[in-house]
């Protein structure tokens, strides 16, 4: 990962780290093709265990259905990198936590295993609070190196997104 990416990263982490604090929120990650660098990047930041209570990393589909209860039609190998996958890891990992706001990411890090539906560096994520839902497709570009560390940066962006404005008025 590049010294910019990383400072952003670590960056946007404290950021939504203070946020979630404030609020007295918990926040939950059920990760795929990012195996684990959104959870190391929220733990990353001191006081962590204030707002950061599980991260789940379940690379394999069969992980995703004991872990999360990802029904096994959402698993095979043309759904499984998909916006309703995504959600119901979100869906798995809220339940399992109890956190209040949960992030699903599965993708396609590559240099491999993509496909002309789902080339390589198509990653999904999903968001879910009680009450609200979002997904989003992404087509990253590099190495499997920096399509991962784009997740992690649209992940939590999209955290700070459900945040709402840090700066009301």
């Amino acid at each position: 990962m590049d010294g910019r990416r990383h400072v952003l990263i670590r960056t946007l982490a404290a950021v939504v780290g203070a946020r979630l604090a404030a609020a007295g929120q918990m926040v939950t990650v059920a990760e795929s093709c990012t195996g684990g660098l959104l959870a190391a990047a929220l733990t990353d930041v001191p006081g962590s265990s204030a707002w950061f209570g599980y991260g789940f990393v379940t690379y394999v589909a069969e992980a995703k259905h004991k872990l999360l209860g990802v029904a096994w039609e959402r698993l095979d190998s043309k759904a499984i990198v998909s916006e309703a996958t995504a959600l119901s890891m979100a869906r798995g990992a809220l339940g399992v936590s109890g956190a209040d706001i949960a992030i699903g990411v599965t993708g396609i890090a590559g240099p491999t295993g993509g496909t002309p539906e789902c080339p390589v560096g198509t990653v999904v994520i999903g968001w879910v609070a009680d009450g609200w839902e979002y997904a989003e497709t992404h087509r990253f570009t590099g190495d499997r190196s920096a399509v991962r560390a784009q997740a992690v940066v649209a992940a939590l962006n999209g955290l700070q997104g459900w945040l709402g404005p840090a700066f009301p008025g």
